[in-house]
Formats: C-alpha cells, sequence, structure tokens
C-alpha cells in the first residue's frame, strides 16, 4: 500500500498515575498497533495531548517511538502550534530518525484569516525538509482551513504532500477532491466519516478509534480502499456504537478507558482532562467486549 493510504493511528500518550510518562504502556500500545495491521502511526498529534507536555517529554516520546517501532511502521510526527516562528523552530530542531513526515495541525486560538493560514504553512513549508501533512480541525482551533487554502498549498508546495481533513464537511470534501493535485492525499481525520470519505477518493483516515481496535478498523479501511463496500459496510456500523460511547465525554478519556478494559495501558490523564465516568466505562467496556467476542 501507497505511504499514508490505509490506516494511521493517532496515538495516545500513557501517563502512571503520577501523571508522569507510562514508557512502557506505550511500548504495549506501539505493538498492539503493529499486531494490529494498522498502515502508520502518529505520534503526539492531539489525541496524544501534546498541549500539556514539555518540549523534553515530547522529545523522549518520539525517540521512544521511533526506538519500539524500529522501522515497522512510518512515523508521523504531530508539530503544531499558534506561533509560526516556533513551529518552525520545533520541525527545524525535530530529529527525524525514523519518521517520515510531519503533521501541524492549523493555528488555533489566533483564528487567522485565510491568507494568514497560507502564509503560516508556507512558512513551514519553507523551513521544512520533511513531508508535511496539513490539519484541519476547526471545532478546536476555532478556524477553518477553507478548499481553495488547502488546494493553494497542494498546488504550490511539494513537501504539502496531504491533509487530514476533521471539518465534517462534506461540500469541504467534494471541493478538495475536485480541485486538489492528483497526488494530493485527504485524508479523513474523523472515524465515522471515513468509509463515505473514501468513497469520494480519501486515502483513509487518521484514527482514534484505532488506538483500541486497529484489526476491526484496519481491516474495514482496507476493504473500502479496494472498493468492496458491500463488506466493508458492516465493519463500519459495527464500530458506530463504540465509537459514539468513546467521544462522548472527549478525546482521549473514552478511548483509553477501553485502552484500560484491553491491559494495554491505564487511562490517567492530564488536567485539565479526567477520566470517563464509571457510567461510561461500563458502556464503554460493554460495547468492546461485545466487538472483540
Amino acid at each position: 500500500m501507497k505511504k499514508f493510504h490505509g490506516t494511521g493511528v493517532a496515538l495516545v500518550t500513557p501517563f502512571k498515575a503520577d501523571r508522569s510518562v507510562d514508557f512502557e504502556g506505550l511500548k504495549n500500545l506501539i505493538n498492539y498497533m503493529v499486531d494490529g495491521k494498522v498502515e502508520y502511526l502518529v505520534s503526539l498529534g492531539t489525541t496524544g495531548e501534546a498541549s500539556t507536555l514539555n518540549k523534553d517529554e515530547k522529545k523522549k516520546i518520539w525517540e521512544f517511538t521511533a526506538e519500539i517501532n524500529d522501522g515497522r511502521l512510518p512515523l508521523v510526527a504531530g508539530i503544531g502550534g499558534n506561533d509560526t516562528a516556533s513551529v518552525i523552530n520545533d520541525i527545524k530542531t525535530f530529529e527525524a530518525n525514523g519518521y517520515s513526515a510531519v503533521l501541524s495541525a492549523s493555528p488555533y486560538y489566533n483564528k487567522p484569516t485565510q491568507e494568514g493560514i497560507y502564509q503560516h504553512y508556507k512558512a513551514i513549508s519553507e523551513a521544512s525538509s520533511m513531508d508535511l501533512l496539513l490539519y484541519n480541525v476547526p471545532g478546536r482551533t476555532a478556524s477553518n482551513v477553507s478548499p481553495d487554502t488547502t488546494c493553494r498549498l497542494a498546488s504550490e508546495f511539494k513537501n504539502i504532500i496531504g491533509t487530514k481533513e476533521a471539518s465534517g464537511n462534506f461540500d469541504q470534501f467534494n471541493q478538495i477532491m475536485r480541485d486538489k493535485p492528483e497526488d494530493f492525499l485527504l485524508i479523513s481525520g474523523d472515524d465515522p466519516v471515513a468509509l463515505p470519505m473514501i468513497s469520494l477518493g480519501a486515502a483513509g483516515v487518521i484514527s482514534v478509534v484505532g488506538n483500541a481496535l486497529p484489526l476491526q478498523l484496519s481491516e474495514m479501511i482496507r476493504l473500502c480502499l479496494m472498493g468492496d463496500y458491500s463488506a466493508a459496510l458492516p465493519l463500519h456500523l459495527n464500530l458506530i456504537e463504540f465509537t459514539r460511547l468513546i467521544f462522548a465525554e472527549g478525546n482521549p478519556a473514552g478511548v483509553k478507558a477501553a485502552l484500560r478494559h484491553f491491559g494495554i495501558c491505564e487511562d490517567h490523564l492530564r488536567l485539565p482532562l479526567v477520566p470517563v465516568s464509571e457510567t461510561l466505562r461500563h458502556a464503554i467496556i460493554t460495547e468492546s467486549k461485545r466487538i472483540t467476542a
């Protein structure tokens, strides 16, 4: 399969009870992903609670992830922020051993114009020796990367190779598919819409669900990419309730509850995030058991 086609998983960051990084849990998770036959891993995206990690912790996590992965799967590093100069510095100083690309979310909080978003990514592209994936998640950033801006960046910068689209807007997906360069990747940023997005021509998904159910999710995505939607649809429908539950009280609290059930890592989070309620935990465990029975 081509690079960054199929299932990428946005890895959680396991923590110990004292909220220090649980590297043993991270090792378990990486091996679980490899055994689950996913296509690539994203280290320290939103699901990895990157916003509550300091620079030294991030460096250690990236290095450890590359060491444990040991070349088995392509790796993507999540490096973003709302200060363009700081993002450029972080990318320039990033030790890329073992990593194939950077996933960089559009600036949050500042609410830049489309021209500001374009100039932000232009500056990053010109400073980076690595391939870049845009990340549009307006529910978190408070600003949308328009299809025109996405396709402008895709056309003008060869190292901007794709976008993780989490806008949930199918009109936007349609416009990107119509206007993008042929080799530019549209990647679903939302598990529930991965199947219909692939039917439009998307290359796959960067998933949260895949942390807990890598075999089930990656098989569904592969069937979609093969065009076998009659086989993929039952698998997609089988995951709907699990997906709803793990996002019911925020990400990654829900998927960490499932990972605790599967014995991969504990479900500790760093404030201001907190574990799911006991009622939701019970529902997640019940659904996890049903799917994996």
